[in-house]
């Protein structure tokens, strides 16, 4: 792998690739360390550190790789576009005019919705900034609350995510990989550091909790393994093509398959069933009730309507991005056919016993991976306090994203002829 690594940095357009997407990285970095003026800095640090924890913008914050919590420039990140996209996603469904624009008109219409997402980002970019402002404000952490310094501060969170949208769509044009998801990568990353130094402080200051660390981070371990062999699973189902002669040539009769992806959804269920979640530990900590127990996030009440709320964005997903009568309607034009089933409606509904019973399987390990960190913390003090951040979305998008750009990169070395990771 490192050999291949050195052969991918000798070629000299990929090089610059790199080099490029490293660039937009540290220049997203260096906006994290900015922060906005008229802040009070270390007593906002400290309300996130109490008040705030295990709610809705703790979770940001992660995302953010901890710029929300210092009020820079890029406090509100990458969330805004990632919204926006979901909302036009689901819009393009609901509206046949935007449906016929992604799907009839090629790339001027891929263009035209690419469109519509940044001004809808900057549109929610400009409600989250206002919310965030709302609540610093509560918290009297500003050391200016005229309109001025309002019109600044709300403004500046706003462009720095509309920044943050346009670096990420320059790594995807000349760098390597998804920019957007490279981007949410190094915030999460960012964190880890952190993260070794509270462990090795924690193993310092209570030296017989070693022990708990080591299998906690073996648990971490256990947990990636999980992750990258179920992102590789999918279910293939055989599909054979009728024979046609055309002329004097034959056509079809070949075999081959219809892949459905184990997890289908991704990240995506976690992200919305964690917000919801914890919508009352969010509420609790606005109306200064943070010590109610409906506020907690770390007992199996919560873990368990946690774990619910992941199996039903699952499905709704999953039903959302794969239509089994659109499916099964395209292999009838083309003249396939699964062996066994009549085309039509026999076929769709194989297949949409196939899309619940792969579905059930990607929620119950979503589910798995976002819960056990909650139950470990909720059955063991001692390893909730281990410094050893084991967070299952954090965990499922960094692998994720790691295992993206390989196969970027990968598919750039293939083009030159070159060996790559995966061989």
């Amino acid at each position: 792998m490192f050999q291949t690594m050195r052969t991918a940095w000798k070629v000299a357009d990929l090089r610059k690739k790199i080099l490029f997407t490293l660039l937009i990285i540290l220049l997203y970095r260096l906006g994290n360390a900015v922060p906005v003026p008229y802040v009070d800095l270390d007593l906002l640090n400290s309300y996130f550190s109490g008040h705030l924890q295990n709610t809705v913008l703790d979770l940001l914050n992660v995302m953010s790789g901890g710029a929300l919590s210092n009020a820079t420039i890029f406090a509100l990140s990458i969330q805004p576009y990632i919204n926006a996209s979901i909302i036009i996603q689901l819009l393009c469904i609901a509206i046949p005019a935007l449906e016929r624009m992604s799907k009839e008109e090629g790339e001027e219409g891929k263009k035209k919705i690419a469109s519509i997402t940044r001004y809808t980002t900057v549109v929610i970019g400009l409600i989250q900034g206002f919310a965030y402002y709302m609540l610093i404000k509560s918290y009297n952490v500003l050391t200016d609350d005229g309109i001025w310094a309002a019109i600044v501060i709300i403004l500046t969170f706003t462009s720095g995510s509309a920044l943050i949208m346009w670096l990420g769509e320059q790594i995807t044009e000349f760098g390597v990989g998804n920019g957007i998801s490279i981007i949410l990568f190094a915030s999460i990353i960012s964190r880890f550091p952190t993260d070794l130094i509270n462990m090795i402080s924690g193993v310092i200051a209570n030296p017989n909790t070693w022990w708990i660390t080591l299998l906690m981070l073996l648990g971490a371990l256990a947990m990636i393994v999980l992750i990258v062999f179920i992102n590789d699973s999918e279910r293939r189902i055989p599909v054979q093509y009728a024979k046609r002669v055309v002329g004097r040539k034959m056509y079809g009769g070949q075999s081959t398959h219809l892949p459905m992806k184990v997890n289908m959804s991704g990240v995506l269920p976690i992200i919305f069933a964690q917000s919801i979640a914890s919508l009352p530990a969010t509420i609790a900590a606005f109306t200064g009730h943070s010590d109610s127990v409906w506020a907690s996030t770390t007992n199996v009440v919560y873990a368990i309507i946690y774990f619910l709320l992941i199996i039903f964005f699952a499905y709704f997903y999953s039903t959302i991005q794969f239509n089994p009568i659109e499916v099964a309607n395209n292999l009838k034009k083309n003249g396939g056919y699964i062996p066994g089933f009549r085309p039509g409606k026999p076929t769709s509904e194989f297949i949409k016993r196939v899309l619940n019973k792969i579905t059930l399987f990607g929620a119950i390990y979503l589910g798995i991976i976002a819960v056990v960190p909650i139950l470990v913390a909720c059955f063991s003090e001692t390893a909730a306090n281990s410094g050893v951040s084991l967070g299952g979305t954090s965990i499922i998008i960094v692998v994720g994203v790691a295992i993206e750009t390989v196969r970027a990169l990968e598919a750039q070395l293939l083009m030159r002829n070159y060996k790559g990771f995966l061989e």
